[in-house]
């Protein structure tokens, strides 16, 4: 009877056992995540201004006819090149040169009028007046020959700068009327950045100050100059218009194009940094790092709101302080709270 009794005892110990190492290992603690970590500094730097603008072309004409007509011919399409002088466009001339030849024969005929009473007149047998209404009708024939000359010559449209081609608001076939725009050419050998610049950073805008201009639709920083600053301040914005020349020799900078101008401040400021590795982002684009507490060996995350890269550092303009200890390597591995070990 004895036995029977000593094998219930001895299940039960065992499951209380078996519960006793399960709690044990739930409660042993997670493995420390090894990390290098950086302390944040605060530096000085130069201020810079950050600013977006459209570049255009350095100087943009807006080409139409001078008289009406019918479209027969378009040298070029948009985006593509074109000289000063190139003949761009024309129209059916057909009308203006049958002008032309009737303005021609009223000359003709009025010329032989003249020439004969020309010597009635040498010879005293023709008034001083009736003279004068012949020559009158002569120069009246002469001037409309010009006009309707000018009005077939105007028929053909030559470009007056050499660029590129931005818009083309017509077809051939299409009526145009007189000074109706159709073609827009700019010179892009040199192009203009035009952009705005807060009222309270005016004071640090020179002309001829140099910039630094991001194209990121090319990847490629430029240098350029600032060739004008506004005077009036935009009514809404209370901003000022600036312009910044940059030389275009390729031709790769077309207007329209956004980009992004970098000018050095005359003011200094004390900046936080950290290495520019330190810094991840969530989903939403949120910046964010890891900062480490050295006394209870845990990592925290902190969103942050950057600034202007410095050398090979970003400037963090909120949410860490001074002297923060910031995990640079190791941090992908981390979680809010997660237990790290840092190496030096």
């Amino acid at each position: 009877m004895k036995s029977h009794r000593i094998y219930p005892i001895l299940i039960f110990a065992a499951l209380i056992t078996s519960c006793q190492k399960q709690n044990d290992q739930a409660k042993a603690p997670e493995a420390a995540i090894p990390v290098v970590t950086d302390q944040v500094r605060k530096i000085s730097t130069n201020n810079q201004i950050s600013i977006s603008g459209n570049i255009e072309g350095n100087k943009t004409v807006r080409l139409g006819f001078m008289v009406a007509g019918k479209i027969n011919y378009i040298a070029a399409g948009e985006g593509q090149l074109v000289s000063k002088g190139q003949l761009l466009s024309s129209l059916d001339p057909g009308n203006y040169s049958i002008a032309k030849e009737i303005a021609d024969v009223q000359v003709s005929q009025v010329q032989d009028e003249y020439n004969r009473l020309k010597v009635m007149y040498d010879r005293k047998s023709l008034s001083e007046s009736d003279f004068a209404k012949v020559n009158f009708t002569l120069q009246q024939a002469k001037a409309q020959e010009k006009l309707h000359a000018k009005n077939l010559s105007d028929t053909k449209l030559f470009s007056p700068i050499s660029g590129v081609m931005l818009k083309k608001m017509s077809e051939v076939g299409e009526i145009t009327g007189v000074g109706t725009p159709l073609f827009v050419v700019s010179d892009i050998r040199t192009v203009k950045v035009n952009a705005y610049i807060p009222e309270s950073e005016l004071h640090n805008i020179k002309l001829g100050q140099q910039a630094k201009v991001l194209v990121s639709s090319l990847s490629e920083t430029f240098t350029g100059k600032v060739t004008e600053v506004g005077s009036a301040a935009d009514a809404a914005s209370r901003a000022f218009t600036i312009k910044i020349a940059l030389d275009n020799p390729k031709l790769l900078i077309r207007p329209g194009m956004i980009a992004e101008v970098k000018l050095a401040s005359n003011q200094n400021k004390n900046a936080l940094v950290l290495p520019t590795e330190a810094v991840l982002h969530d989903l939403d684009n949120q910046s964010y790092v890891f900062v480490a507490d050295t006394e209870r060996k845990v990592a925290l995350k902190r969103k942050i709101s950057v600034g202007q890269l410095i050398d090979n550092q970003i400037e963090i303009t909120s949410g860490i302080n001074e002297n923060d200890r910031v995990v640079t390597a190791g941090q992908n591995k981390l979680t809010d709270g997660a237990s790290i070990s840092i190496n030096k």
